[in-house]
């Protein structure tokens, strides 16, 4: 009986985001990568309605959908994933913000994400390997702890200049984050981003802080000091 309930409400929840589809949303997302077109204002008001589901969380995102997978991020219960079920998902999740909902709204909150961490870190799968330097980043920023900072400064000279683009962002992203929170190893990180250039040239809208490791190092740095 249950499971009809739930089947039954997924295909009731399935039906409103098909009613909410935005064909201008869709353009505008499909540049990012991303292939739904329901707007994310309306997809947290949905999510706010129906609160924490954590069955219904599953359903969802086995529809393959990406709003329903975006979803089922919003109304699931990170810490109730077991360590499996959430590396099957990270590798099933190919659209670029699912990925980042689910490592940021998701793993960093689950039990096994250092466990995960270690695990994704050096992946074949680049996707994989760039949700590794993800929580990498974060344990830089808040619990560097016994991570060898030196070592991933040394990965990131050697390897990100020819990573995969969002491997290579997350990368970037650590040796910002590297930068800017550990002044020990500023020098070199400044360094490193000079000599590979990595992001220099990325458009950056204005009042926008750019990419590029040395500017958004110096930049973040300043802003610290004025504080």
């Amino acid at each position: 009986m249950a499971e009809t309930l739930t089947e039954t409400t997924v295909a009731e929840v399935m039906a409103e985001l098909a009613a909410l589809e935005d064909p201008r949303a869709r353009a505008v997302n499909e540049k990012h990568g991303d292939d739904h077109g329901v707007n994310l204002s309306k997809l947290r008001a949905v999510a706010k309605r129906l609160k924490t589901q954590q069955e219904l969380a599953r359903q969802l995102w086995k529809t393959d959908d990406t709003a329903a997978r975006l979803l089922a991020i919003l109304v699931c219960r990170p810490k109730a994933f077991e360590r499996d079920e959430l590396d099957a998902m990270v590798r099933e999740a190919r659209i670029p913000k699912v990925h980042d909902w689910l490592v940021n709204y998701v793993v960093k909150k689950n039990p096994h994400a250092e466990a995960l961490r270690v695990a994704w870190f050096a992946d074949p799968d680049p996707v994989v390997a760039s949700a590794g330097w993800a929580l990498t980043t974060e344990r830089v920023a808040k619990e560097p702890g016994d991570l060898d900072l030196a070592g991933l400064l040394d990965v990131i000279e050697a390897e990100m200049k020819d990573a995969p683009d969002r491997l290579q962002w997350a990368m970037n992203h650590c040796l910002a984050q590297i930068g800017i929170e550990h002044a020990g190893h500023r020098a070199r990180a400044l360094d490193i981003g000079e000599r590979l250039e990595v992001l220099k040239d990325y458009p950056t809208p204005p009042n926008c802080t750019s990419p590029f490791a040395p500017i958004w190092i110096t930049e973040m740095v300043r802003r610290q000091q004025d504080t």
